[in-house]
C-alpha cells in the first residue's frame, strides 16, 4: 500500500493529467482492446486448429513420410503446420497488428511493408520453430513418460540461442542499425555503456518508426552480443536527460541479469505446461477430432493449442515477474542516473499505448509493466526523498 504524500501525489497527478482527458480515454480504449484480443486470439487459434485437424493434411503427410528419416518427418510436419496456421491467421494478424495500430495512430507502416516483414518473420518461425518442435518430438519419443522434465532444458537452450543470435542475425532483417552520431547523446551513452561493460561500438540507433510510433529503447543480446539500441522515435522526441533515464532502465535489465531470470522462469513454465499437455493431450485431441497421440507430429496443432491455453492461464504469474523486473530496472536507473523527472516524462510518453491508471485487478492480470502512474509515483518518491 502506497503511503499518501501531498508532494508526491501532486507531482504524479501533474504528469498523468498532463496527457489530457482525450488522450487518457484513447489509451484506455486501446489498452482494453488489447486485453480483449487475448481472448479473440485464443478463439482464432481454436478455429485454425480445428480446420487443420479436420483437413487431414498433416495425417496424410505423416503417412507419406512414415518410412523416411525420423528427423525429416518430425521437422517437416511441424514446419508445414506453422506455415498453414500463419496463413490462416493472416487476416486476423492484419487487423490486430496493422489496421488497428494505424487506427490508433501507433503506426504509419504501409501494408505492403507490413506483409513483406511478416513473410520474413514467417520464414524464420517456420525454420526455427520446426527445428525446436523436431527436437521436442525426439524428446517425447526418446524419454517417453518423463519427456516433459527435459523440455525445460530444451526451452532454455532454444531461448538462449535466440537471444545470442537475435541482435546479430535476426533484428537487422527488420530494421537498419547505425551507430549513434557523434555528439552529447553518443557521449552519454558511451559513458553509460562503459559502466555496464558494453563495448562502445555496440551502441546503435534504428529505424523503429518503420513499424511503430512507440517511444522505445532496449539492451538486447547476451555476453559478447549485448548492445544498446535506441529507436529513432525516442531520439527525435527525447531530451538528453530522458535518453539517459530510459537507457539507464534498459541497462538495468542487463546488469541485474533479468534475461537469465526470465530464462529460468520460462524453463520451469515449459516443464509445467508440457507436463499438463502430456496428461491432457487425449482430451484435447478428442475435442478437435484428432486421433493422434502426443508423440506423433501430426498432433502438433493440438499440442500447440494446449501450450497457448496454458500460457494464457499462466499470464498473471509471468506478468507479475515481468513487473518486478521493470520496477527493479526503474530503481537501477534512478540510482545510477538520478533523473526522476526525466524518467517520469519519458514514461508518460509510453502511456499513450498503455493506460496509466488501470484498476489493481487489470494491472495484476494483464500488465507486463507496472502502471505508468505507479512508476511515476515511485520516481517522485525518489525525487523528494533525495532532495
Amino acid at each position: 500500500m502506497m503511503q499518501a504524500n501531498p508532494q508526491v501525489d501532486a507531482a504524479t497527478a501533474s504528469y498523468i493529467d498532463g496527457l489530457g482527458a482525450e488522450a487518457l480515454a484513447k489509451a484506455a480504449a486501446y489498452t482494453a482492446g488489447n486485453h480483449w484480443l487475448l481472448l479473440w486470439s485464443l478463439v482464432v487459434s481454436a478455429i485454425v486448429t480445428w480446420l487443420i485437424v479436420r483437413s487431414g493434411v498433416l495425417d496424410r503427410m505423416q503417412a507419406k513420410l512414415e518410412r523416411r528419416n525420423g528427423f525429416l518427418r518430425t521437422f517437416l510436419i511441424p514446419a508445414v503446420f506453422l506455415l498453414i496456421s500463419s496463413l490462416l491467421s493472416l487476416p486476423f494478424a492484419i487487423y490486430t497488428d496493422w489496421w488497428r495500430e494505424k487506427e490508433y495512430g501507433r503506426s504509419s507502416q504501409p501494408l505492403a511493408d507490413f506483409l513483406s516483414q511478416g513473410a520474413i518473420s514467417l520464414a524464420i518461425s517456420v525454420v526455427v520453430g520446426g527445428l525446436f518442435l523436431a527436437a521436442l518430438y525426439w524428446l517425447i519419443n526418446r524419454a517417453e513418460r518423463r519427456w516433459w522434465i527435459w523440455s525445460g532444458g530444451l526451452t532454455a537452450a532454444a531461448f538462449a540461442f535466440m537471444m545470442l543470435l537475435s541482435p546479430i542475425l535476426i533484428e537487422p532483417l527488420f530494421n537498419q542499425y547505425k551507430p549513434v552520431p557523434a555528439g552529447p547523446v553518443r557521449a552519454a551513452l558511451e559513458e553509460m555503456a562503459a559502466k555496464a561493460n558494453i563495448p562502445s561500438d555496440r551502441i546503435f540507433m534504428y529505424d523503429g518508426s518503420r513499424q511503430s510510433n512507440n517511444f522505445t529503447a532496449n539492451v538486447s543480446g547476451v555476453l559478447g552480443s549485448a548492445r544498446i539500441a535506441i529507436a529513432d522515435v525516442a531520439l527525435k522526441e527525447a531530451s538528453l536527460d530522458e535518453v539517459r533515464a530510459v537507457t539507464g532502465h534498459e541497462i538495468g535489465h542487463y546488469v541485474l541479469g533479468h534475461i537469465w531470470r526470465s530464462l529460468i522462469v520460462l524453463s520451469v513454465l515449459a516443464i509445467v505446461l508440457f507436463f499438463l499437455a502430456d496428461r491432457l493431450f487425449p482430451v484435447f485431441a478428442r475435442a478437435f477430432g484428432s486421433t493422434a497421440k502426443i508423440g506423433e507430429p501430426r498432433g502438433v496443432p493440438v499440442l500447440m493449442f494446449m501450450v497457448g491455453v496454458g500460457a494464457l492461464i499462466a499470464m498473471p504469474v509471468t506478468n507479475t515477474l515481468s513487473r518486478m523486473s521493470e520496477s527493479e530496472a526503474d530503481a537501477y536507473s534512478l540510482r545510477t542516473e538520478d533523473k526522476p523527472d526525466a524518467l517520469s516524462s519519458a514514461l508518460v510518453k509510453t502511456a499513450e499505448y498503455r493506460y496509466p491508471r488501470p484498476n489493481p485487478v487489470q494491472e495484476a492480470i494483464f500488465y507486463t509493466h507496472p502502471s505508468v502512474e505507479r512508476r511515476v509515483r515511485r520516481a517522485m518518491e525518489w525525487k523528494f526523498r533525495q532532495r
